[in-house]
């Protein structure tokens, strides 16, 4: 099996690329610590300081003092360092996209890297993983080669949700006062469910993003809606999907055929390829799908094994390229 080498000025472009865009995942986690803000208040005659969350919740750490006014000075500091570093690696992001796009470092299907952005800045990303052949795009991405055009030909992206998470989601959701659906309409105004597919939802163009879980355990919720709203994704049991839920994790950065990068959470790529031969062995398999099923695990096996060897005696171990 043959996988096209992306080319030495790609290769350098994705390593640029791809290590300012984690150092500005690092600074946005840091700036996480100086959300809201601070402000003095005058009450009888004595100020008070007063910490505000993005909510506008507000609490008193006490009146003016030495303390007091380390506090905020602090505080004042960190922000504007934390804001002017975002600033600085948000342009230098933004550079490296032009560059990606004029090296064609990128393949990854635009609205696949748009979901994942949104999933990000809704702080959402991390109760989802992508389990599907948009996987594909994280392991290629990673060995810097192009796999086989048809084992990544789709218009769909699974995403698998952690309801060992759950209640996390729900909250965040109802902080942002929205859906997943409504969130997804952000990335793309025409989705919306299968009337008869709940966990499906559909764009005017046709490209689909199914919701799956784990078959319900004892804990598990069933049926499982993902919010409190009334249109929102109510989420399918996949067969075997616990072998996926409890799989290690890897990431990476994908890039986009416009030249814009997201990061892909998705399971260890041998874990992958094991999931994918169980499907193919299925005798209700459709035997078109079994087809693309094992031509998949055996791409992936062998991306292994030439490309990522050092993933090859660590399938039971969290990755992170």
């Amino acid at each position: 099996m043959d996988f096209q080498d992306i080319g030495d000025d790609a290769r350098r472009q994705y390593i640029d690329a791809r290590a300012t865009f984690e150092a500005l995942e690092a600074a946005e986690a840091q700036a996480a610590g100086v959300r809201g803000g601070m402000y003095w208040k005058t009450v009888g005659g004595i100020d008070y300081l007063i910490r505000t969350s993005t909510r506008n919740a507000q609490k008193s750490l006490g009146a003016r003092g030495p303390e007091t006014e380390a506090i905020h000075n602090n505080f004042v500091r960190r922000k504007e360092e934390a804001e002017s570093r975002i600033k600085d690696l948000s342009e230098a992001v933004t550079r490296h996209q032009r560059m990606n796009r004029a090296l064609f470092v990128g393949r990854a299907p635009t609205i696949v890297v748009d979901i994942l952005d949104m999933l990000k800045r809704a702080d959402i990303l991390e109760h989802f993983t992508v389990v599907g052949t948009h996987a594909l795009y994280a392991y290629e991405t990673a060995a810097g080669v192009r796999l086989h055009s048809a084992a990544v030909a789709t218009r769909d992206v699974d995403l698998l949700w952690d309801t060992r998470k759950r209640f996390r989601l729900a909250t965040q959701l109802k902080r942002l006062d929205s859906s997943m659906l409504a969130l997804l309409r952000k990335v793309d105004k025409t989705f919306s469910l299968i009337d008869d597919q709940r966990y499906t939802a559909v764009n005017s163009k046709g490209f689909e993003v199914d919701i799956l879980r784990r078959e319900a355990q004892e804990q598990d919720p069933h049926p499982a809606q993902l919010s409190d709203a009334e249109d929102d994704f109510w989420v399918v049991q996949a067969r075997n999907a616990e072998q996926l839920v409890s799989a290690p994790r890897f990431s990476a950065v994908v890039v986009g055929t416009t030249g814009h990068m997201a990061r892909m959470n998705t399971v260890h790529p041998l874990a992958f390829a094991r999931f994918k031969r169980w499907l193919a062995d299925r005798p209700d398999r459709d035997p078109l799908k079994s087809g693309r099923d094992t031509l998949q695990a055996d791409t992936v096996e062998q991306l292994v094994r030439d490309y990522l060897p050092q993933l090859a005696d660590t399938p039971r171990a969290a990755t992170r390229p």
